[in-house]
């Protein structure tokens, strides 16, 4: 384990960087180019952004990336505690397809159950890292449309509560974004970071073909 007074400048940048924070280039061919903050992946620890192809085509192993982080602390006051934000710009939350009532209603491309969730249980927080989706069930993978997911997409985790890390809970709801891609690894699959949770049930999903990231930004 770490010594004490150790401390880690890239496990900072994974909680506080928000997905929907906007990352600037400011060295090499790149600079002044911008892009997103996408969702954030566990184990390696990557803080996953989005550029544009021109803009990936200047940009050299070394080039320094700043991230505005925002959002963090984010609480939606008629839920709370109810309802955990956590990982998203305000920015973006006020961009959802959002319906707010005795539930927070919100689209989602797909809506997924706890019972296929793999890689990330048994981490004790959701603030930064992923949770990812196994694909390996050819009947699941069928009946909750996985071949369709794309990077970028809001999906909504069914019986799953993220309050003080990924846990089955029935009747709890997670939504989040797909930040990774597939894999063949035991266990492991397109990566979910968190963007808010219920472990209440507060939450409500809906069906939104158009829930995605490149719609939002």
């Amino acid at each position: 384990g770490a010594a004490a007074g150790d401390y880690s400048p890239n496990a900072a940048l994974n909680v506080l960087a928000c997905i929907g924070n906007k990352a600037e280039v400011v060295s090499g061919e790149a600079r002044g180019s911008t892009g997103r903050v996408t969702g954030k992946h566990g184990g390696i620890e990557h803080v996953m952004i989005d550029f544009g192809p021109e803009v990936l085509e200047n940009l050299l192993i070394g080039d320094k990336i700043l991230i505005r982080s925002f959002g963090v602390g984010l609480k939606l006051l008629d839920f709370y505690p109810d309802i955990l934000v956590m990982n998203t710009d305000p920015a973006l939350f006020d961009s959802l397809n959002i319906k707010a009532g005795e539930f927070l209603e919100i689209g989602v491309a797909h809506q997924i159950p706890a019972k296929i969730m793999g890689s990330g249980i048994g981490n004790t927080s959701a603030h930064s890292g992923d949770y990812d989706i196994q694909i390996f069930d050819e009947k699941a993978i069928e009946e909750y449309r996985l071949n369709d997911l794309k990077l970028g997409d809001i999906v909504a985790i069914i019986d799953s509560d993220a309050s003080h890390g990924w846990i089955y809970r029935e009747g709890a709801v997670t939504i989040g974004v797909i930040a990774h891609s597939n894999s063949v690894v035991s266990g492991h699959g397109p990566g979910v970071t968190t963007m808010m949770t219920s472990a209440r049930g507060r939450i409500k999903p809906f069906q939104d073909s158009k829930a995605n990231l490149i719609n939002y930004f």
